[in-house]
C-alpha cells in the first residue's frame, strides 16, 4: 500500500490566525517576502465575503527548528510546526489585515496593510485618508475582529457601525473561514 504524502486538514480562519499567533505556522526561508499589492489584499476579503473559493493553502511539516521565518514582525512562542509552501500571500494578508500587525514587504521594511468597508456600499477598498475621515466607512477592518464575541468594542470606526460591525464580524460569510 501507498504512503500518504498529503492529508486534507479543515482550519477555521480563527484556529490559523491563532496558530500564526503562536508561532505554530511559519514560513520556510526559501519563500519570498510578502508581495502582494493591497488591492489583490482587498480583492481576497471580497471574495471571502462574498463566499467565493480562495483556494488551498499547502503546509509542510517542519523538521528543523532553525529553518523558518515568522509571519508578521512580532515574536513567536514556538517554533513553527507548519511552513506555509503554498498560500503565503492569502495567509499573510489575512493575518496582517485581522491582527492589525506589520508585514515586512519585499523592500524588507515594515508596512501595515488597512482595508476599509462601508457597510452601506458593501465593498472593500484599501485605506486612503479621505475614507479614513468618512464616517461612512469602516476605515480598519481588523477593528473588527478585536470585538469580543458578545460585545461590540469602543473603536471609533466601528462605533458608528454597531449593527453593521456585528453582522460583518459574525457573518455567514467570514464564519465558514
Amino acid at each position: 500500500m501507498a504512503e500518504v504524502i498529503f492529508r486534507k486538514v479543515d482550519y477555521s480562519l480563527r484556529k490559523l490566525v491563532e496558530d500564526i499567533d503562536m508561532g505554530e505556522i511559519g514560513l520556510p526561508d526559501i519563500q519570498r517576502p510578502f508581495v502582494w499589492p493591497a488591492t489583490k489584499v482587498r480583492d481576497l476579503f471580497d471574495s471571502m465575503y462574498r463566499g467565493y473559493p480562495i483556494g488551498y493553502l499547502l503546509f509542510w511539516e517542519n523538521g528543523f527548528p532553525g529553518e523558518h521565518r515568522l509571519i508578521g514582525s512580532d515574536q513567536k512562542q514556538k517554533v513553527p510546526r507548519l511552513l506555509i509552501v503554498d498560500g503565503q500571500q492569502r495567509l499573510t494578508s489575512l493575518y496582517a489585515v485581522i491582527k492589525g500587525v506589520p508585514i515586512i514587504g519585499k523592500d524588507y521594511r515594515r508596512y501595515r496593510l488597512r482595508i476599509a468597508f462601508p457597510p452601506r456600499e458593501k465593498k472593500f477598498e484599501v485605506t486612503k485618508p479621505a475614507i479614513g475621515r468618512d464616517p461612512e466607512w469602516i476605515s480598519d477592518i481588523g477593528e473588527l475582529w478585536k470585538l469580543t464575541s458578545n460585545v461590540i468594542g469602543s473603536s471609533p470606526s466601528c462605533a458608528r457601525h454597531k449593527p453593521t460591525c456585528w453582522i460583518f464580524s459574525t457573518g455567514t460569510s467570514f464564519s465558514k473561514y
